[in-house]
């Protein structure tokens, strides 16, 4: 008897832990950085040269010694275009927190977070007892 009522208190801890928080699907992807612009090029030529090789850890490694070995000249076109692909994100987060922000959810007429809000009608309440 004991360990069922031991099971049932260790059952209510673990339905008191929260889980993740729901990711927003609309919300753009973060850009890659140059070096990560890099190896997906890096990938497609080494798996043409190496066609037998499977391992990610293989490729991810000779990527990492290549992109080590270039030199900062070498290495422009990518951080050229990681630069390009940072700017459009860019833009494409502040429309996205312009919709988020600008929804039917804001009244725009107070600077007021909500919880001050709540806070101030509840104050109301009790002093209206």
């Amino acid at each position: 008897m004991k360990a069922k009522s031991r099971s049932a208190s260790g059952d209510s801890r673990l339905s008191v832990r929260k889980g993740k928080a729901e990711k927003d699907p609309n919300k753009p992807k973060r850009p890659p950085s140059a070096f990560f612009v890099f190896m997906e090029g890096f990938r497609k030529e080494y798996k043409e040269q190496h066609p037998n090789v499977k391992q990610v850890s293989v490729i991810g490694k000779a990527g990492g010694d290549k992109w080590k070995s270039l030199s900062d000249a070498e290495k422009a076109p990518f951080v050229a275009k990681a630069e390009k692909l940072k700017a459009e994100y860019t833009k494409k987060m502040d429309s996205y927190n312009n919709k988020q922000s600008g929804g039917p959810t804001t009244s725009g007429d107070s600077d007021k977070s909500k919880s001050e809000v709540n806070d101030e009608d509840e104050g109301s309440v009790e002093g209206d007892e």
